[in-house]
C-alpha cells in the first residue's frame, strides 16, 4: 500500500500546501480521500495517472474537501476513462456533485456510481473492505478505515519437511485449502502462517470524540487532521490540535500517526510534529507529495 499526500492544508491553500487530498494505491485500486481544489494538478505533479483512480471517498461537503471534483471528473473524461468511477460520501453525495457540475459546460463520457455511506462496513472486496463512522464537525462528516484482509503465507519451514518449497500446488494452501503431496496431507493450519492485514484510518475534520478513537482502534497508520497547535484558537471550531490527534492515536493504540490539514497561519509543520511527539512519539507531520509505504 502506498499513500501519497496530494494536499495538506486546511481551508486556505498556501504557497507550499494544497487543499486536502490523499491518494491510496493498493494493487489495482486507486482510492482518493477527498478532492480539494487543484487535486488534478497535484496528481500530475505527483506523477500519478488520473486513470488509476477507482474510488473517491468524500468525508464532507466543505469546499476544501470537494471543490476539486469537477476538475478530476473532467480530466478522467478527457483521458477516455473506461471504468466506472465510484464516488462515496455522506447523504446527498450525488445531488451535491450534480450541483457542482451544473455550473460548467461539460459533455461527460464518464460512467459514475454514487454511493451514500452509512456507518459501518460499506464496501467488501476480495482483498480489503472499507469502513466509516460519523465524526463531529458541525456538518455530516465521515471518517474512513481501509481494512486489508488477513493473508496466508506459506510456512516453508514446515513444507520443506516434505520436500516442498516451490510448486503451483502451494497456491491452494494460500487459498485456505489443504493439499496432498506425495501421498501426504498438508493442512492449512500447519502449512501456512497467518499474516494480519493492515489497517489504515483517515480522520479529516472533527473535534475530539469517542468515535474517532473507535474508528482508529489498532490502526497500523492513523492519518489525522491537525488544524491547530495547542492554543485558544482550537476552542472556537470543530478541529483537532496536534496534541488532541496524538491523544486519539494513543488511546486507539495505533502504531503510527501522520498529521495533516494544517491551518495556513502556521509556517513550520515540524512544530506540529514536535507537539504531538510529546504524547505519541511515532508521529510524522505530512507535507505535500510525502509518500508513505505501508
Amino acid at each position: 500500500m502506498k499513500i501519497t499526500f496530494l494536499g495538506t492544508s486546511s481551508m486556505l491553500p498556501t504557497h507550499d500546501r494544497n487543499h486536502s487530498a490523499i491518494f491510496i494505491e493498493y494493487k489495482e485500486e486507486g482510492i482518493l480521500i477527498d478532492c480539494g481544489e487543484g487535486t488534478q494538478r497535484q496528481l500530475r505533479l505527483a506523477k500519478i495517472k488520473p486513470t488509476k483512480l477507482t474510488k473517491i471517498l468524500i468525508t464532507h461537503f466543505h469546499g476544501d474537501h470537494i471543490l476539486g471534483l469537477p476538475g478530476v471528473i473532467q480530466n478522467l473524461s478527457a483521458h477516455n476513462y473506461n471504468k466506472t468511477l465510484e464516488v462515496y460520501g455522506p447523504k446527498g453525495i450525488k445531488s451535491t456533485v450534480k450541483k457542482l457540475m451544473s455550473g460548467i459546460i461539460f459533455h461527460s463520457r464518464l460512467k459514475t456510481k454514487f454511493i451514500e455511506v452509512n456507518p459501518g462496513i460499506f464496501y467488501k472486496g476480495k482483498e480489503f473492505s472499507l469502513q466509516s463512522i460519523n465524526l463531529q464537525h458541525g456538518v455530516d462528516c465521515l471518517g474512513y478505515s481501509f481494512l486489508e484482509k488477513d493473508r496466508l503465507k506459506i510456512n516453508i519451514a514446515y513444507t520443506k519437511k516434505f520436500g516442498l518449497t516451490q510448486s503451483p500446488i502451494l497456491k491452494q494452501l494460500q487459498a485456505g485449502k489443504p493439499i496432498i503431496f506425495k501421498g501426504k496431507k498438508i493442512s492449512v493450519k500447519q502449512g501456512t502462517i497467518k499474516k494480519p492485514g493492515k489497517k489504515l484510518t483517515i480522520i479529516l475534520d472533527t473535534k475530539p470524540c469517542s468515535n474517532a478513537i473507535k474508528l482508529a482502534k489498532n490502526s497500523d497508520v492513523l492519518i489525522a487532521e491537525s488544524t491547530w497547535l495547542t492554543d485558544e484558537k482550537a476552542k472556537q471550531g470543530s478541529h483537532l490540535t496536534a496534541a488532541q490527534a496524538a491523544i486519539i492515536a494513543k488511546k486507539a493504540k495505533a502504531k503510527k500517526l501522520i498529521l495533516t490539514h494544517f491551518s495556513q497561519r502556521y509556517k513550520n509543520h515540524l512544530d506540529f510534529e514536535k507537539e504531538a511527539k510529546k504524547i505519541f512519539p511515532n508521529t510524522t507531520a505530512a507535507r505535500d507529495f510525502l509518500v508513505i509505504e505501508v
